[in-house]
């Protein structure tokens, strides 16, 4: 996959920032660095969210860590140029390589993620042993349980113009945690979002349903990297018998469990964060 990157370099707060986007292959993907003289961190976003959930993150660790963030195709401002709507495994798996040649990314990295973000950090550790020191993987399990099969089932079934009822179902099923204004935010979104990214949205989750569980899609057992798994106590589509499982698969891997919180734990809770006081830990001033 060839690929292109265009930037731009600014100040806030004292600090520099790096707001470009990268043309590869099929996929326009837009990204930005919060640059430091610290650790390298890169953050994979869940499904239809957008680098903008990773607000908070932002605030406690830069300028920390150096923190690169970035849309994948069909979330924010990430673009399917040509080609099919769907995004693969795979060319998911090479757009995070393509971020981390353009953007300088470390052999040392931390990949934080969320949700299907971890499904693609395992798919990247898993085949590139040597290039990540540390994943740190926020709800994730192997497989879709109950809940989540008939969510999507009956988000499937919605009609494409009734986007109300699409952001309440998703809301009922797995976000009643959230604040009522991420509640509303995500109401929006599902208003605003296009067709295109619409129907991205319906055939990823079609794929999660035909996946019986990742262990048929990554090989865990040749990821080397130590491994965290972020589970909220509350979240309703992924069993914590299935993170035990999915840890079980995993060399070196430790689960962490936030109390209270369910699947969208990054913004149910303004302490979540909290929890990664052992693996990120912020140097005294």
């Amino acid at each position: 996959m060839s690929s292109k990157s265009n930037f731009t370099k600014y100040m806030r707060g004292g600090a520099a920032i790096v707001k470009g986007a990268i043309e590869s292959g099929r996929f326009l993907i837009p990204y930005r660095i919060y640059e430091s003289d610290g650790p390298h961190v890169i953050c994979l976003n869940g499904v239809q969210q957008s680098m903008a959930m990773w607000h908070t993150f932002i605030l406690r660790y830069a300028p920390h860590y150096r923190i690169v963030l970035f849309d994948f195709p069909n979330e924010g401002k990430g673009k399917v140029v040509s080609g099919p709507v769907f995004v693969t495994l795979d060319e998911q798996v090479e757009i995070l390589r393509e971020v981390i040649k353009a953007t300088g990314v470390n052999r040392g990295v931390t990949i934080c993620s969320a949700s299907w973000g971890g499904i693609v950090a395992l798919a990247f550790a898993s085949r590139f042993h040597n290039e990540v020191k540390r994943l740190c993987l926020a709800s994730l399990g192997t497989k879709a349980n109950d809940k989540m099969v008939e969510t999507i089932k009956r988000g499937s079934q919605i009609d494409s113009s009734d986007r109300q009822k699409m952001a309440d179902t998703l809301i009922e099923s797995f976000g009643q945690n959230l604040p009522e204004i991420i509640k509303n935010k995500i109401v929006k979104q599902f208003h605003a979002m296009s067709e295109e990214n619409l129907r991205a949205f319906y055939e990823h989750g079609l794929f999660v349903i035909s996946t019986k569980k990742i262990g048929d899609l990554i090989k865990l057992s040749q990821i080397t990297a130590k491994t965290f798994l972020i589970h909220g106590e509350n979240d309703t589509i992924i069993d914590p018998d299935d993170v035990k499982f999915l840890a079980s698969q995993i060399n070196q891997c430790e689960i962490k469990t936030i109390k209270g919180a369910g699947h969208f734990l990054h913004l149910e809770q303004d302490g979540a964060f909290d929890i990664y006081k052992d693996i990120l830990s912020i140097p005294p001033r």
